[in-house]
């Protein structure tokens, strides 16, 4: 799978942990930044992977700021993107098979890395339920196609 990865400063270090973990899966990753810990604006980065998640050019991604709250929040306005922030599995699995999120945030300064990769797998292993989830899904994109 090819998965998009952003974060901003508060979260460069968990960025690396999880990037490393993902391609150890053998997922292939595109790093969209920030490079460092140097302050860095999370709206920047939640908008690179929401762009290119709904042009398809990732498969899904991973957003990682200090809450994971305002990253989420930018790559939500990026038509096509249904962006959750999750701080356990149960909620990263559940938002893939009840939502079909395509992208998934948490907060670097809520969760530690070994909990991230947790729900990572979990919403990784998820698959979208459809049916009457589907009907759900189809009404959140007329509310943003309106």
């Amino acid at each position: 799978m090819k998965i998009g990865i952003g974060n901003d400063h508060a979260a460069y270090e968990m960025k690396l942990e999880i990037k490393k973990y993902l391609e150890e899966l053998g997922h292939e990753v595109v790093d969209f930044g920030c490079h460092s810990t140097d302050r860095a604006n999370y709206p920047e980065f939640g908008e690179k992977v929401g762009r290119a998640v709904a042009a398809k050019e990732v498969d899904c991604g991973v957003l990682i700021c200090g809450t994971g709250i305002g990253i989420s929040m930018a790559a939500n306005k990026v038509k096509g993107v249904r962006a959750a922030v999750v701080s356990e599995p149960v909620s990263a699995r559940l938002t893939k098979e009840h939502n079909d999120a395509n992208i998934i945030a948490f907060g670097a300064r809520i969760v530690g890395v070994e909990l991230a990769k947790a729900i990572v797998d979990a919403y990784l292993n998820a698959e979208f339920q459809g049916g009457r989830h589907a009907e759900r899904v189809e009404m959140l994109m007329d509310i943003e196609n309106r």
